[in-house]
């Protein structure tokens, strides 16, 4: 193969390539602009419960792309944010929601970060404090280790 024969082949699978990764556009009609933006931040703020890790907008199952359908009709049809929101989370539980109320099945997930900091700095508090406390005393040596450290250390002077 020639030169230009490995270039046009090279460019064909890149043009090839960047099309697979595209995203389906949503065609949805909104009455007006302020329902798109109202729309899509709701959908920003909301999980796809099939890809878990992945809001409304950015995931392109057939799961999010209904739901993210019925939150524009929602938006469109003149409810209220709080109405979509628990409409989704009875629907799906409070999985779908990126940021969980604070009650009482979710005060591990808001305050189990600070409870673990707290935890670690006090453990890391006690530790350091009881090195400074506990000073380094050398052991008292006995009468017989004593002679024969000075006999050593006297040796040693003798032979320099």
């Amino acid at each position: 193969m020639n030169m230009v024969t490995k270039l046009l082949l090279c460019f064909a699978s890149v043009l090839f390539t960047v099309s697979v990764y595209a995203t389906p556009v949503d065609t949805y009609e909104f009455k007006s602009a302020d329902n798109q933006e109202r729309a899509l931040s709701l959908a920003h703020q909301l999980r796809c419960p099939q890809c878990q890790n992945q809001n409304l907008v950015d995931s392109n199952s057939p799961v999010a792309q209904d739901l993210r359908f019925e939150v524009y009709k929602m938006v469109d049809s003149g409810k209220a944010d709080s109405e979509i929101i628990d409409f989704m989370t009875s629907r799906y539980g409070d999985f779908v929601l990126y940021k969980p109320k604070l009650d009482a099945k979710t005060y591990v997930l808001w305050l189990g970060p600070a409870g673990l900091l707290v935890f670690g700095l006090l453990i890391g508090f006690i530790f350091v404090r009881r090195q400074r406390i506990q000073p380094a005393e050398a052991e008292a040596l006995t009468p017989e280790q004593q002679a024969e450290l000075d006999a050593l250390l006297n040796k040693d002077k003798a032979n320099k």
